[in-house]
């Protein structure tokens, strides 16, 4: 078995161990990778401690030497890109090549946080001629975070990048299904020389450390990504303290293919998008609204591509689909299937577990979906897709708009004007024509309706971390 790596607390600059462990799985094979020790409420009250006295020392930092250390940092990172992947795939599933991939994204991302921190600017209101009238933006303060475990390495990063640019401390709790790979990302930063105290990493059960964190007075901030019913519950907490909060929350992403668009090229594209990490993504498209005269010639090249869609263990050549995270995600792939076939929907490929060791699951089409079907109505996060016919575009908009969600969106047309109309009738906060475009640093990312609020990536992503100060400087004699 390929080695993967020592894990631990990280709070003020050393690493420590715990009196409670949980083992960490291998989703492929089940073997136990390592074990994981889990904080105690004292660790927790070190963090926050630690992140204060960090702080202070941070902020006081010239940003050209902040800039500096994260730049080295996202270098280590790079450098490093083959390990991380490794360890990354050995403890989430997905295919070497996506992980490593997944390693080399977010240190460019590190890179445009730190250079986006020099273009924090304010600004100069013209007011009386005695008085200085200005805008002014600092960081928020420490900052707590919680990462879930489908990006092992972009979840964590979006928050710790976005955090120390801005000049904030923070206290992040990944995910306990996927810790080695934050252990990583910790290790460069400290060879960077951020100083003790400005990132620290803990672990433990979600509710309690959530709990006790977002109540600590000297949290200033609390970011969150993961599912909706968690999101709302860490709102409600933050909210109760008059902490402001960014809200990264789950989606049911739309892909309308209208009339005039090529069906073949929109289906290999949207079955790549499906099935990339297995569908364990919060923005994979998960209904295929498909206009009636390009309907069948859709369903046939999208179940060509599932089944060119190698799964197995990531670290093995020619992987394009490995195991999905825990068993939880296969039994809920079971319910969905199920439920649809259930109501009247017909199943093309996959619906099941794949006979092996491992959380594995077929990558599975279904047609003729009726509306009220649970694949329909709650995010599968799993390699499902449901594809429908449509008559009428306004009817599809319609559809696609008819959940509580607003997350992904995505849409096929080779009309710029029907394309003008999709961009307009869609209610995500992210959006694709022509392609499932994923996240990218410089440009901002984030839900509406209950998908959430706040950005992550561009300059929005940094605001969050930002407090405005209004300055009136009346000029001494």
């Amino acid at each position: 078995m390929t080695s993967y790596t020592d894990l631990g607390l990280f709070i003020d600059g050393e690493w420590s161990g715990g009196s409670q462990t949980v083992p960490v799985l291998n989703p492929a094979t089940e073997e136990v990778l390592g074990h994981l020790p889990l904080a105690t409420v004292a660790d927790l009250d070190r963090a926050v401690a630690a992140a204060v006295k960090g702080f202070a020392v941070w902020r006081s930092m010239p940003v050209d030497q902040r800039v500096a250390i994260l730049h080295k940092a996202a270098d280590l990172l790079a450098s490093r890109a083959d390990r991380v992947g490794r360890i990354m795939t050995l403890e989430q599933g997905k295919p070497f090549k996506e992980a490593r991939g997944e390693a080399l994204r977010v240190a460019n991302t590190l890179r445009w946080d730190a250079d986006d921190a020099r273009r924090a600017y304010g600004r100069i209101i013209p007011s009386a001629d005695d008085t200085v009238l200005s805008v002014r933006h600092e960081p928020v303060g420490p900052v707590a975070a919680f990462t879930p475990w489908n990006f092992p390495a972009g979840g964590p990063m979006r928050k710790i990048a976005a955090a120390l640019s801005a000049g904030c401390s923070i206290v992040i709790k990944a995910s306990e299904e996927t810790p080695g790979t934050a252990c990583e990302l910790v290790r460069c930063f400290v060879e960077a020389g951020v100083p003790h105290g400005v990132l620290n990493l803990v672990f433990g059960d979600p509710a309690e450390v959530s709990r006790h964190l977002i109540a600590e007075p000297e949290i200033r901030l609390v970011a969150f990504t993961g599912s909706i019913p968690v999101g709302k519950l860490l709102a409600a907490q933050a909210g109760s303290e008059m902490k402001p909060s960014l809200m990264e929350l789950g989606g049911h992403a739309p892909v309308i293919v209208c009339a005039d668009a090529d069906p073949v090229v929109a289906a290999r594209k949207a079955a790549f998008a499906k099935f990339v990490n297995a569908g364990q993504v919060c923005t994979s498209p998960s209904r295929f609204l498909v206009h009636e005269d390009v309907y069948d010639e859709f369903v046939t090249e999208f179940v060509a591509a599932a089944d060119r869609v190698v799964v197995g263990d990531g670290l093995d050549d020619g992987v394009t689909m490995g195991p999905l995270a825990n068993p939880r995600r296969l039994k809920a792939m079971e319910e969905m299937v199920s439920d649809a076939v259930s109501r009247g929907a017909q199943l093309v490929r996959g619906g099941e577990r794949i006979d092996r060791a491992g959380f594995f699951f077929a990558p599975t089409v279904l047609t003729g979906v009726p509306a009220d079907a649970l694949v329909m109505t709650e995010e599968p996060f799993g390699p499902i897709a449901p594809i429908v016919p449509f008559r009428d575009l306004d009817a599809a908009l319609a559809t696609a708009n008819s959940l509580p969600y607003g997350l992904a969106a995505y849409g096929f047309t080779r009309s710029s004007s029907t394309a003008e109309r999709l961009i307009r009738g869609f209610e995500a906060g992210i959006l694709s024509i022509n392609h499932c475009g994923g996240s990218v640093s410089e440009a901002p990312s984030g839900g509406v309706k209950q998908s959430g609020y706040g950005k992550e990536g561009g300059p929005e992503g940094l605001e969050g971390y930002l407090v405005t100060k209004r300055v009136s400087h009346l000029l001494a004699d």
